[in-house]
């Protein structure tokens, strides 16, 4: 499972000019379910989501989105399982089919609730418009697999 987070001032999502979810401070969650993922990926992204010292106090990421009275807008991303090796047409093939997706996408929206997070979302496999008001600018990318956070790739060893 792949999620990219954003630390926003606000954000909103529209399908067909109709407003589904929208938030004001807080993170927005792109996520993107790929062929494989199960449950403990969805629970595993949703605690390191909530956990994330994001937002600013004595140091500049010192609270998490729950201690600064945050939300948090989940917005379904299939797009983010892209291939890009070959040719230059992204291939979506590791990308989970919706029968699968939608479920884990739900589930990932559902744990962060059950942690007590206020949680706007998407239309899962709708054509949605994201606008957002990204602080910092703070973009990160998460990556879960067998339940457990993947670290970056090259990421050198102490």
């Amino acid at each position: 499972m792949i999620t990219v987070v954003q630390r926003v001032g606000w954000a909103r999502v529209t399908v067909a000019g109709e407003t589904v979810g929208e938030i004001g401070r807080g993170l927005v969650l792109l996520v993107g379910v790929e062929r494989g993922d199960t449950a403990a990926d969805a629970d595993a992204t949703a605690r390191k989501v909530a956990a994330l010292r994001l937002f600013p106090d004595a140091k500049p990421m010192d609270r998490s989105v729950a201690e600064i009275g945050g939300s948090c807008l989940v917005v379904s991303q299939f797009t983010l399982a892209a291939e890009l090796r070959h040719g230059n047409r992204p291939d979506f093939t590791a990308a989970a089919e919706p029968a699968l997706a939608a479920p884990l996408y739900d589930r990932v929206a559902g744990q962060l609730a059950a942690a007590g997070l206020p949680v706007a979302t998407g239309r899962f496999g709708a054509a949605m418009q994201v606008e957002l008001g990204n602080d910092g600018p703070v973009t990160i990318v998460l990556t879960v697999r067998d339940g457990k956070v993947v670290p970056r790739p090259d990421t050198p060893t102490a």
